[in-house]
């Protein structure tokens, strides 16, 4: 039997929507008026962890770190595709079962060649 949903039955999800949106703006503008304002050279100077600014901040990075910080990012949000699926697994069967079996083989496959070319090893 299928639930008809009624427009209701997201009040709640725009609620705690407003609600979240209202604190972020609120403490942002909060801390901008209440924050203090002194300004000057030393307090303008970018902080490194106590170690004097030298050089460009324009400095080349390896490529390596921006290989491993996508295919993070890539493999962290394919977990987000799974939560829905985890849970209406009783729902969608065998179906579904089979669905996620094709994506993690899919995605097994996608590691595999990344171990294979050797992306993962830092140098």
């Amino acid at each position: 039997m299928n639930k008809v949903y009624t427009p209701a039955d997201y009040v709640p999800i725009f609620i705690q929507l407003g609600l979240a949106i209202g604190f972020v703006l609120t403490t942002m503008v909060a801390t901008h008026l209440l924050g203090p304002k002194r300004r000057g050279k030393v307090k303008d100077e970018a902080f490194e962890c106590g170690i004097e600014s030298v050089g460009d901040a324009r400095t080349p990075i390896s490529i390596k770190y921006f290989l491993i910080a996508i295919l993070f990012v890539l493999f962290d949000v394919e977990i987000i595709f799974m939560y829905p699926w985890a849970v209406n697994f009783l729902q969608l069967g065998w179906f579904g079962f089979f669905e996620m079996v094709t994506f993690m083989g899919l995605l097994l496959v996608g590691f595999y060649y990344i171990i294979k070319r050797d992306v993962l090893k830092w140098e």
